[in-house]
């Protein structure tokens, strides 16, 4: 490791850190609100109720990504142990539900995965199987590969990335009548790679009304519903689990519009909707499990405008452990980020745009993406089989183009129902560049629009960079870290605290699909957090009024011998 943090001396002097205004105003806003925030905590957990807080109550959100920042101290200070005897289990299970199977001949598309991350899913209608509805919950959050480990069992590691390999994303569908499968509402199992029905009939008017009718969903013959489970992640990382809570959705969403594509199939991301009738169809306790986002997939198949009742499913579900904590900042958020009505989301979705990106004045190194005739050729369904994570780097440079074209990948639209101006991002990614060939190392900002790389600062910092990363050595060693970071206060301002789901989803996703960009060239990656405003800082003064979401570690792992 690189820091040893038992003998770390805390003095300016050992880590200099620079103090801005953001900084400052965000500290007197966090002893405004303590109080408010504390005793929230005690309206928001009388049983199974949930006191509504204001969307527009963005000192909350604020407050909630102060305290959940990593820091030298925080960690010295931290007494956290894993009770590996309680760990929850990794899979939701329904208990006395049958399972329908999904068909395990799955469509082979034979998509080179940088082309499917590179274009976005088609609008043009065509019916839905059961065998395509396979294939897409296969490769966004399907079981890949099983290992057995002594002492601990089999593992199951799945399609898309998640912090901690804890898998705390649940994914159900609302559906038409499709042949193979009935209308109802349904629970992804992907441990068995099956359905199982909760409700019986055609319950997507349920969710088109949430949304407020957002014209994505409205004819859309499949709606997809990912869930956090919070223990699961919560286990490991309390708090800070809410965080991770949109991370791994983010990865999990880059898969399915990337499968989407290869497959043709129209998807689009609903972010905004009135969450209570959401997870009232799910009859979940949002204490527990709450709905975290909806995908609409497929085209031309509105559903009936009749609501049909959702009485109380009260269904039984496996424990996951023998006991569970709750962390009340979760809650608090998630509540303080919901939306109460229809017309909320209408609102959001009609939200004012945020402001363009300024222009990059320093010096600039243009992209060298291969061209369509020159992209590696590993296909999508190649590429998130053998997907992994890094534990080790060599320090063998990253080709330019390699690197430009996960760049290229991770900025592609959206498709999803926040505005910003056409193509912008609400993060923007910043860079320390170790070996890249072609590129000076040193720290940059990638201005997308521009498809251009601006030098905030030449040098080597490597030690810096694992430094950063909570000392972890994948960020010294590897060939580039690409960091998200997003004006806080302004998405706030634009969207609420909803605003915060969507910059920490946003940046999950892009992050995912830069997994799959370096995968796909034979590169490896892996996520890893880091020292929240030592980041700020280190990218200062470019990035000194921005928040990071997300950290990314790109290069070469050693070939086993």
């Amino acid at each position: 490791m690189l820091l040893n943090y038992a003998d770390l001396t805390l003095s300016p002097l050992a880590y200099p850190t620079q103090t801005y205004s953001y900084h400052t105003c965000l500290q007197n806003t966090i002893v405004v609100y303590h109080t408010i925030w504390h005793n929230t905590a005690a309206t928001c957990m009388t049983g199974q109720g949930v006191a509504r807080m204001d969307n527009w109550n963005t000192a909350l959100a604020l407050t909630y990504h102060e305290e959940t920042k990593h820091s030298y101290d925080s960690l010295l200070r931290d007494r956290h142990f894993l009770d590996w005897a309680n760990q929850p289990r990794p899979f939701k299970e329904y208990l006395g539900l049958e399972a329908i199977p999904l068909p395990t001949a799955l469509p082979v598309t034979a998509v080179p995965a940088l082309f499917a991350l590179a274009s976005e899913p088609t609008r043009t209608p065509r019916p839905l199987s059961l065998a395509d509805l396979a294939y897409l919950l296969f490769y966004t959050a399907g079981v890949t590969r099983r290992r057995v480990y002594p002492g601990y069992g089999e593992m199951c590691f799945r399609a898309a990335a998640c912090t901690g390999a804890l898998y705390h994303i649940d994914l159900y569908v609302s559906v038409r009548d499709m042949p193979g499968l009935p209308a109802g509402v349904y629970h992804f199992d992907p441990q068995g790679f099956a359905l199982r029905q909760l409700r019986q009939g055609d319950y997507r008017q349920v969710l088109v009304e949430a949304s407020g009718h957002d014209p994505a969903l409205h004819d859309a013959p499949v709606v997809l519903l990912g869930s956090d489970t919070f223990w699961r992640n919560a286990w490991k990382y309390r708090s800070r689990t809410y965080r991770h809570s949109f991370w791994d959705a983010g990865t999990i969403l880059a898969n399915l519009l990337a499968a989407a594509t290869a497959l043709r199939v129209p998807a689009h991301l609903t972010l905004g909707f009135a969450d209570e009738p959401v997870n009232a169809l799910l009859d979940l306790d949002i204490t527990q499990e709450a709905v975290l986002f909806l995908g609409g997939l497929g085209t031309g198949q509105a559903p009936p405008t009749r609501v049909l009742p959702m009485p109380p499913l009260a269904l039984a579900v496996a424990p996951l452990s023998a006991a569970s904590h709750d962390y009340p900042a979760i809650t608090i958020l998630h509540t303080a980020s919901s939306l109460e009505t229809p017309a909320d989301a209408t609102d959001w979705r009609t939200a004012v745009p945020l402001p363009p990106a300024a222009p990059a004045p320093g010096t600039l190194f243009p992209l060298a993406p291969d061209t369509r005739a020159t992209l590696p050729v590993a296909t999508l369904e190649e590429v998130i089989r053998h997907r992994g994570s890094a534990r080790h780097f060599t320090e063998q440079p990253l080709a330019l183009a390699a690197l430009s074209n996960i760049l290229t990948a991770a900025v592609q639209p959206i498709p999803t129902d926040y505005q910003t101006d056409a193509g912008q991002h609400l993060n923007d990614l910043y860079l320390i560049v170790h070996a890249v060939t072609g590129l000076p190392s040193g720290a940059y900002v990638f201005h997308a629009q521009e498809q251009m790389l601006e030098c905030l600062a030449a040098g080597d910092f490597r030690q810096q960079a694992g430094e950063l990363a909570l000392g972890q050595d994948q960020a010294a060693e590897a060939s580039a870290v690409v960091f998200c970071l997003c004006d806080l206060p302004s998405i706030l301002e634009a969207f609420g605290n909803r605003g915060y789901r969507a910059a920490q989803l946003e940046a999950g996703l892009m992050g995912g699909r830069m997994y799959l960009a370096a995968y796909a060239q034979g590169c490896s990656a892996t996520g890893l957090t880091f020292f929240d405003d030592d980041v700020t800082d280190f990218f200062a003064p470019h990035a000194t009024e921005k928040s990071v979401m997300f950290l990314i570690a790109l290069g070469y792992v050693a070939r086993r011998t």
